[in-house]
């Protein structure tokens, strides 16, 4: 029998100003909640103050109910900007993918042995190439193909797909297709995007034999939130390998997909974990 109390995270951003950090310590000693992990944040450039909270209770009971009342009147004084989630909950996320499977593979095994608390009750692509992967798993697969022409039609028929399953994260993991101004608003602070960060960069067709012609010393990747800015939304994790002049193109793709993998399920964990407090154009990420 488990007796371990339920945890609870508690995120909030207000105006940087004296007594934030008190604001939230103060009541959980008040309320008698402990407070199992604690990191802040103070953007001295723009004058906000991050914070998140993992608690439980000292008491046998908790009601979230009466923590949002009594905790609401206490963060007006601060203008603050706050969430209060269980850490128990498993969020609902959709995989997006092409026809490359090392990211979906990842999620898949990460999901399955635990390593990350989510359900995944729908995996959507472009191509039918993975359907057996996701049927080996028992998730439904819906094959959702687009060319230039449909793509309204497809996109429309996806956020059907999202509002069926009730989606709260969307991960596109090697989704090669371009996302329409109206999906990224749709999806804005709520899906998470993977690709390679070559330095140089290189954009098209084949980038690692691009970067490989170009006789590059690392390759890379970066997880970040989908907007309207292509490939550079807010950034939530990013990853790097050095190489040299004995790695060829193979060995160059394979070390970057390598590093996808990690990056993008480092990505998906700090968000569910609500690690993650968009900022802007950036975030703030309380990594452990």
């Amino acid at each position: 029998m488990n007796n371990k109390p339920e945890k609870w995270i508690l995120t909030a951003s207000c105006p940087s100003m004296l007594g934030t950090v008190d604001v939230v310590t103060a009541f959980m000693a008040e309320s008698s909640l402990y407070i199992d992990e604690i990191h802040s944040f103070d953007d001295r450039a723009e004058e906000r103050f991050f914070i998140r909270v993992e608690f439980h209770p000292e008491l046998c009971s908790f009601d979230p109910d009466i923590f949002t009342s009594a905790f609401s009147q206490r963060a007006r004084e601060f203008d603050m900007e706050w969430q209060l989630t269980a850490a128990s909950h498993r969020p609902r996320v959709a995989i997006m993918v092409s026809k490359y499977d090392h990211c979906l593979n990842d999620l898949l095994y990460r999901h399955r042995t635990n390593q990350l608390k989510i359900d995944i009750p729908v995996i959507i692509s472009n191509h039918p190439d993975l359907k057996p992967l996701a049927d080996w798993h028992d998730i439904p697969y819906y094959h959702l193909p687009i060319t230039p022409e449909t793509k309204p039609e497809q996109e429309a028929e996806l956020i059907k797909l999202l509002n069926q399953y009730d989606i709260e994260l969307v991960v596109l993991a090697r989704y090669m297709q371009v996302l329409s101004p109206e999906l990224c608003d749709y999806l804005n602070g709520k899906a998470i995007n993977i690709h390679h960060s070559l330095l140089p960069g290189f954009k098209g067709a084949r980038p690692y034999h691009q970067a490989w012609e170009k006789g590059v010393k690392m390759v890379g990747a970066t997880a970040h939130y989908v907007n309207n800015d292509l490939d550079e939304g807010p950034i939530i994790a990013q990853g790097i390998q050095t190489t040299d002049h004995t790695h060829f193109p193979e060995d160059l793709v394979a070390k970057g997909q390598d590093i996808e993998r990690v990056t993008l399920f480092n990505a998906v964990r700090y968000h569910i974990e609500k690690r993650v407090l968009l900022h802007g154009k950036k975030t703030v990420v309380f990594n452990n």
